[in-house]
């Protein structure tokens, strides 16, 4: 970047740099800073009775209040914000005045980062504040940060711009409260459903992301090439069949937290890579997973906010187990008045245009299914439901129902009026599996470019025998939503995908 180009708080951060360099300061020292607290500890532990604590903390200059031969700061850490207290001359003793006169006072700005060696003791207003004896300039920031103004309550100059904040997380986290404890919600949310499965005794794996077959459901893959095999990869729509494959080798529960891709839409819920955790469990089927995950939800939801209640919106969603279980059709007669259990793809088309559901040629039965229920039924469950019994034609590699061959035992759970969950008795006859695969095949040839390949090998697997088996995947982005209360998926990644940076160069000719 050219001087041309900076502005006039980067060309002025930029001389100041300069001159500490100048004053024998390094501005991004390469020794490691020794902490030994964190503002919110700190402030939680101070005592005003207690013998006087020294301590050494760091972090982002985020506003100062210079008055002459006394001053104050707040510093940001990992934690929070402490202030900070400079004297002149308890910081500079004796005649050398530079390090508050000039380093502090001119050549440190707000994004700075410090470090401060002093001790803690509460000011005459109250607040509990660290006297500083020490300075150590540990990073200098370039770029002014978009500090946040409030008055009357009101914010101003606010860092609020969705695409801004989503580009620039960097930023976001900084300057925007609440930010960073979604994402600390996230990382709990985790360790909790990890913790979960590893009590039960199951085991954490990893399978592959680059995959010759993209299998396990049903949508369009991102494609690659591997140079040195010269073939065609995928990336990864879901891990479902390496996991039955650990299965057929004997492990008899197996977890995953799966990065996985689908090129396909994007919108307030769905991002193109997004996390799941699938889970299969041998000699199981999916009346136990239902009892198995709402039990693991209850928890997850303990751990993070102390109550199985969360507030979405205005809306209160409730964790504690049971759920309800509601079978589709029965779902989609409640809410369209239709009894759909019989109908042929020329019957369900009918139905559709009688809804006002859009359909199009591509589609067959369940695809149509799919799109009554997603249109007409799925936004009515705001509480935690198990959608179960799904017909056959949804559902290529679940069991077929013990007590209907039409229909299949599979759930999902539907949460705030989305899908959080899949789940099945998975289908361990690797002859009605081929059948079902060839079925996929059909309506790929029809155009439907999100049916499911035909994955020879896993058939190979399910020829030498997998036992009765359920497994479930579960978005942990939705899940993250739903738990910290966010509307939006990009509320909930670092680094949601976005469209790149339009840049243009000043010497650029202009378009016409």
């Amino acid at each position: 970047m050219s001087v041309s180009e900076l502005s006039e708080q980067e060309i002025f951060r930029r001389n100041s740099m300069e001159q500490l360099r100048q004053m024998g300061i390094e501005p991004y020292p390469a020794a490691e800073y020794v902490t030994n607290g964190w503002s919110e500890e700190i402030k939680k532990n101070f005592k005003d009775d207690a013998e006087r604590r020294e301590v050494r903390v760091a972090g982002r200059i985020m506003s100062r209040r210079i008055m002459g031969k006394a001053s104050f700061m707040e510093l940001q850490d990992s934690e929070g914000r402490i202030q900070v207290y400079i004297s002149r001359d308890d910081l500079c003793p004796g005649e050398n005045k530079e390090i508050y006169n000039t380093v502090f006072k001119k050549l440190l700005d707000i994004g700075d980062y410090i470090g401060i060696k002093g001790y803690v003791f509460r000011t005459q207003m109250g607040e509990i504040s660290v006297h500083a004896e020490e300075l150590t300039v540990l990073a200098k920031s370039l770029r002014p940060l978009p500090i946040v103004k409030m008055k009357d309550g009101v914010v101003y100059d606010g860092f609020t711009d969705p695409e801004q904040r989503y580009r620039q997380r960097y930023v976001d986290l900084v300057v925007n409260e609440g930010v960073k404890d979604v994402f600390v919600k996230r990382t709990k949310i985790f360790n909790s459903m990890r913790e979960f499965l590893n009590q039960h005794g199951y085991i954490e794996v990893d399978t592959p992301v680059l995959q010759s077959i993209p299998g396990g459901a049903a949508a369009r893959p991102f494609i690659t090439h591997h140079n040195a095999l010269d073939i065609p990869l995928y990336l990864r729509i879901a891990n479902e069949l390496y996991l039955k494959r650990l299965i057929v080798g004997g492990f008899e529960g197996v977890y995953e937290f799966s990065r996985n891709f689908r090129n396909e839409g994007m919108d307030r819920t769905h991002n193109p890579e997004f996390t799941v955790m699938e889970f299969y469990v041998a000699y199981k089927d999916y009346k136990w997973m239902m009892n198995f995950t709402e039990q693991m939800l209850e928890k997850i939801c303990m751990d993070v906010h102390g109550t199985t209640k969360v507030m979405m919106g205005d809306k209160e969603i409730d964790y504690k187990a049971p759920y309800p279980r509601v079978t589709m059709i029965d779902s989609i007669k409640e809410f369209t008045g239709v009894d759909i259990s019989g109908m042929d793809e020329a019957e369900l088309r009918k139905v559709c245009k009688q809804l006002g559901v859009e359909q199009d040629e591509t589609m067959g039965k369940g695809k149509l299914i799919d799109a009554i229920f997603g249109d007409k039924c799925e936004g009515n469950y705001i509480q935690p439901t198990f959608i179960i019994d799904y017909p056959i034609e949804m559902s290529p590699l679940t069991k077929k129902h013990r007590d209907n061959p039409e229909l299949t035992e599979r759930f999902e759970l539907m949460v705030n009026g989305k899908e959080l969950a899949n789940a099945y008795s998975e289908l361990n006859d690797p002859i009605d599996q081929r059948i079902r695969f060839e079925d996929q095949l059909s309506l790929s040839e029809k155009g439907d470019d999100e049916a499911m390949f035909i994955d020879q090998d896993f058939l190979r697997a399910l020829e030498y025998g997998m036992p009765p088996t359920s497994g479930i995947g579960i978005g942990m982005d939705r899940l993250t939503m739903f738990l910290t209360g966010q509307e939006s998926i990009q509320e909930v990644l670092f680094f949601p995908q976005m469209r790149p940076e339009k840049t243009v160069r000043k010497d650029a000719p202009e378009e016409k």
